[in-house]
């Protein structure tokens, strides 16, 4: 059977944005959101963090999808770097984490709470 190549397409840019909160969450997000856990001013932070994201892309009207949230993070760190950001090279010090970190922290608390994509290829359209 011949998969049509949209579908194929929708599937690579599903499993790309999974692969790219994955490596964000692997980066920051694991240690971030248990620092987050243990601290509740670095959870409220995070909490309106990930408020500010959801409204930005009218997650109150529409689900939240991997690819709109790896398209955010990524669109982040751009800025942040342009305007010389760096990521941190260690260990981070979330007692009082910087406002690219804290972005990107809410977007891997956001990721967390899609669950895991479905295997093999997207259903019919």
């Amino acid at each position: 059977m011949r998969v049509p190549s949209n579908r194929v397409a929708a599937r690579a840019v599903v499993d790309s944005a999974w692969s790219t909160l994955a490596a964000l969450t692997a980066a920051v997000g694991a240690d971030g959101l248990a620092a987050a856990a243990a601290r509740p001013g670095l959870l409220a932070l995070v909490d309106q963090h990930a408020a500010a994201v959801r409204d930005s892309l009218a997650g109150d009207r529409r689900p939240l999808s991997a690819a709109a949230l790896a398209g955010y993070a990524e669109g982040v760190r751009s800025a942040a770097l342009e305007h010389g950001w760096q990521p941190p090279a260690g260990p981070v010090d979330w007692s009082d984490p910087d406002w690219p970190l804290t972005r990107l922290l809410a977007v891997c608390a956001l990721f967390r709470t899609l669950g895991t994509p479905a295997p093999g290829p997207l259903p019919a359209l």
